[in-house]
C-alpha cells in the first residue's frame, strides 16, 4: 500500500478494486499462505454445509412422506417418527457445528488479512508465522484494532461511511451478489445436478471452490482498503509510528489498544 493517506479519499470504485488486487497481488505470498491455512477451510466448510444439508433435509423429506402414506400407530409408524426425530436431531447438531467453526475461520481469517494490511500499511516486516502467533489473540477481540465493539463498533462504522456511502453499498452489493450466485451455481450443478454426471459435478464443484476462496480474500482485502478510503475522507489521521508499536504488542503480552492512541476502527456492513 505505496499510497500516502491523504490520496486514499480520491480512491472510487474501480480504484478500490484496483489497489485490492495490487494489495494481493504485490504481497501474494503471505495472502497465499493466509488463503491455504484459513480461508480454504472457510470455503470448503461453507460448501459442505450446504452438501451435508441437502442431505439430512432431502432424507427428512423423505422419510416424512413415506409417515404420510403409513398408517397411525402401527409399528412402522413409530419406526418412522424415531427416525425422523432422530434426523431432526442430526440436522441442528450440524448446524451448531457449522455455525460455530465457520464463525472461527471467518473471524481468524478477517484477524489475520486486517493484520497483514496493517503491518503493510505501517512498513512493517510481515511473516506468516508472525500473523499465525498474532491472529489467536486478536481473534478474541471483536474489533481487530479497536476496543469499540457491538452496537458501538456499528455506530462508529455507520459514522465513517458517510460520504461513501454509494460507493461502499455498491460494492458490497456486488460481493454480497457474486457470493449468491456461486451459492446457486453449486446447488443447481453440483447438489441437484445428478444428470451431469460425477466427472462434470466434481469439476464444477472445483469451480465453485476456487470462485468462493477468491471471493473471500478478495472481500476482506476490500473491506479494509474502503476502512482507510474512508478515513481519509473524513481527514482522520492515522499515526503510523503509533499503530506500529502496537501491532508489536500482540507479539508480546496483550495490551488492548485505545482508540485515543490510535485511530484504527474494524470497518463493518
Amino acid at each position: 500500500m505505496d499510497r500516502e493517506q491523504e490520496e486514499m479519499q480520491f480512491l472510487g470504485f474501480f480504484d478500490i478494486y484496483k489497489e485490492s488486487y495490487k494489495i494481493i497481488f504485490t504481497w501474494r505470498k503471505i495472502f497465499t499462505q493466509i488463503t491455504l491455512a484459513l480461508i480454504l477451510p472457510l470455503s470448503f466448510i461453507f460448501l459442505a454445509h450446504i452438501q451435508i444439508t441437502d442431505l439430512i433435509f432431502s432424507n427428512i423429506i423423505h422419510d416424512e412422506i413415506q409417515l404420510d402414506h403409513t398408517k397411525a400407530g402401527s409399528p412402522r409408524s413409530k419406526k418412522l417418527n424415531d427416525l425422523i426425530s432422530s434426523e431432526w436431531t442430526y440436522f441442528w447438531l450440524f448446524k451448531i457445528a457449522y455455525f460455530t467453526f465457520f464463525l472461527i475461520f471467518s473471524s481468524l481469517s478477517t484477524a489475520a488479512v486486517v493484520y497483514t494490511i496493517a503491518c503493510i500499511y505501517t512498513g512493517r516486516d510481515i511473516t506468516f508465522t508472525k500473523v499465525m502467533s498474532v491472529v489467536p489473540k486478536l481473534a478474541s477481540v471483536v474489533s481487530v484494532l479497536e476496543e469499540a465493539c457491538g452496537f458501538k463498533a456499528m455506530e462508529k462504522s455507520r459514522a465513517l461511511i458517510k460520504g461513501k456511502l454509494l460507493v461502499t453499498a455498491i460494492i458490497f452489493f456486488l460481493l454480497n451478489l457474486s457470493l449468491f450466485l456461486i451459492q446457486v451455481a453449486f446447488k443447481i450443478l453440483v447438489v441437484h445436478g445428478r444428470s451431469l454426471g460425477m466427472v462434470s459435478r466434481v469439476s464444477y464443484g472445483i469451480i465453485c471452490f476456487l470462485l468462493l476462496f477468491i471471493l473471500f480474500l478478495f472481500g476482506l482485502v476490500i473491506q479494509t482498503v474502503i476502512y482507510f478510503v474512508c478515513k481519509s475522507y473524513h481527514h482522520e489521521n492515522i499515526d503510523k509510528s503509533a499503530l506500529s508499536d502496537h501491532l508489536e504488542v500482540y507479539l508480546g503480552e496483550y495490551v488492548p489498544l485505545k482508540a485515543k492512541d490510535v485511530q484504527l476502527e474494524q470497518f463493518q456492513v
